[in-house]
């Protein structure tokens, strides 16, 4: 694992390296790993990037705490005793869209694969750099900042979207579909809202990976498919017969308006 160096630093360091942020605003960051090490090194880096960092060593202790309190993002390995890290992305799509980012061993691609069908909204290989992590991190909650203040200026009442039977609401992250609230996350709801945007234009994936992620992120092309998928999925849990994205195999996707 690349780690940040912190290590061997004396505790004055420490503090002071962690003590640059202190007057911005803290992201709620939850990290949860049974790996000791990785607690250790990741929350300190985070700390001092100016996040607030809470640490947990397996998915229930986790999932209690969001019980009491929400966290903005949460980082969390996927193999983990008493509740892994797929049970407990299940068990938060539940209840919330909150951002999660898994972190995957080196070669297992099911894993990468599963994980962002059940709703997960990034990955990062071990061993990772912790700058990577940061980025991916930073860029998954600006897409969330801009989502929920929406930084156009025409006034709130033209910020709905409406497309035929669908209807997006930035301001509040909200879809309808016939009328059925239809729960995504940050990455599907700027899919949707992307494609939905001009019906019967195609979008490459280049196009899409542009739209979900940072410039300095990079994803390859199945990461796009499978957050399609499940975007489907969970629109065809409001209506079986959803069928406005369509596939156009080796181009990309396009939003058919019904």
């Amino acid at each position: 694992m690349i780690l940040s160096g912190i290590f061997g630093q004396s505790e004055e360091n420490k503090r002071q390296y962690t003590g640059n942020h202190e007057d911005m605003h803290m992201s709620r960051i939850a990290l949860v790993d049974d790996d000791r090490n990785i607690l250790t090194s990741v929350s300190m880096t985070l700390e001092a990037e100016g996040f607030d960092v809470k640490t947990y060593n397996d998915g229930q202790s986790a999932l209690d705490a969001f019980s009491r309190e929400l966290p903005d993002l949460c980082v969390s390995d996927i193999k983990m005793p008493r509740m892994d890290g797929m049970d407990l992305l299940q068990r938060l799509r539940q209840k919330s869209s909150v951002p999660v980012i898994f972190l995957t061993s080196k070669d297992d691609e099911i894993d990468e694969v599963l994980g962002l069908r059940m709703g997960a909204d990034d990955y990062v290989r071990k061993p990772f750099s912790q700058r990577l992590l940061v980025e991916r991190i930073r860029a998954i909650l600006r897409r969330q900042e801009a989502i929920a203040s929406d930084e156009t200026e025409a006034p709130e009442e033209t910020q709905v979207m409406q497309r035929g039977e669908l209807s997006m609401d930035p301001l509040r992250h909200a879809v309808k579909w016939k009328g059925r609230d239809v729960t995504l996350t940050v990455t599907e709801f700027l899919l949707l809202q992307a494609l939905a945007q001009r019906p019967g234009f195609v979008k490459s994936r280049d196009q899409l990976m542009d739209v979900a992620y940072d410039d300095q992120v990079y994803v390859d092309d199945r990461t796009i498919d499978s957050h399609i998928k499940r975007l489907r999925k969970k629109m065809r849990s409001a209506d079986p017969e959803f069928s406005a994205i369509e596939t156009l195999y080796g181009i990309g996707y396009r939003y058919n308006e019904e």
